[in-house]
C-alpha cells in the first residue's frame, strides 16, 4: 500500500477516514477484495456465457431469453464490483492513480461498457430474427469477440496491479 499524504486529490482520498479504516483493519481489505472478485465473476461470467452463445455455442438456447436471464445478473455483478472497486481504490489512490496498468484497466472497462451498449442499442434489436438455431449476424459475433477480449484484458490488468 502507498503511504497516505501525497498532495492532490488522490492523496486526499487516501487520508479519508474510510480509506484509513480499510487499511487499519486487518481483514477489511482482503474481504473487500473477495467481494470485488465475486462481483466481477458474476458480471464477467454472465457476459461470457452470452458472448459464447452469440458465437454459436448452445444454439438451441434462445438469445432473447438468455439475455433476459443473464443481463440482470450482469447488472447485479456490476452493482457489487463497482463500489467495492472504488473502495479498494481509496486505499491506494496515489499509487493506482499514477499506474498505467490501472489507466488501461479503466479504459478497457469503458470500452467493454461501450461495446455492450452499442450491441444492445443496435444489433440486439433484431435478435428475434436470429434467436435460435441460426448463426448470429457478423456484427453480433464481432461484439461477442470484442467483449471476451475486453473483459479478459480488464481481468489481466486487475491481476497485474498487484505485481507492477
Amino acid at each position: 500500500m502507498s503511504t497516505p499524504g501525497d498532495p492532490g486529490w488522490l492523496g486526499w482520498l487516501e487520508t479519508t477516514w474510510l480509506a484509513e479504516a480499510l487499511r487499519r483493519e486487518p481483514l477489511l481489505y482482503p474481504l473487500l477484495e473477495v467481494v470485488h472478485i465475486l462481483g466481477f465473476v458474476v458480471l464477467v461470467g454472465s457476459a461470457a456465457m452470452f458472448d459464447l452463445r452469440l458465437l454459436g455455442l448452445s444454439r438451441r438456447l434462445s438469445v432473447v431469453e438468455l439475455a433476459r436471464h443473464l443481463l440482470p445478473w450482469a447488472r447485479r455483478g456490476l452493482a457489487v464490483a463497482a463500489p467495492s472497486g472504488v473502495l479498494l481504490f481509496l486505499t491506494q489512490a496515489t499509487q493506482l492513480g499514477r499506474s498505467p496498468v490501472f489507466g488501461l484497466k479503466l479504459t478497457l472497462l469503458a470500452l467493454a461498457g461501450l461495446n455492450a451498449a452499442l450491441f444492445h442499442r443496435r444489433v440486439f434489436r433484431s435478435a428475434r430474427d436470429w434467436d435460435t438455431e441460426v448463426t448470429a449476424p457478423r456484427s453480433a459475433r464481432v461484439a461477442a469477440i470484442l467483449s471476451l477480449l475486453l473483459w479478459t484484458g480488464v481481468i489481466t490488468c486487475g491481476r497485474l496491479l498487484a505485481y507492477l
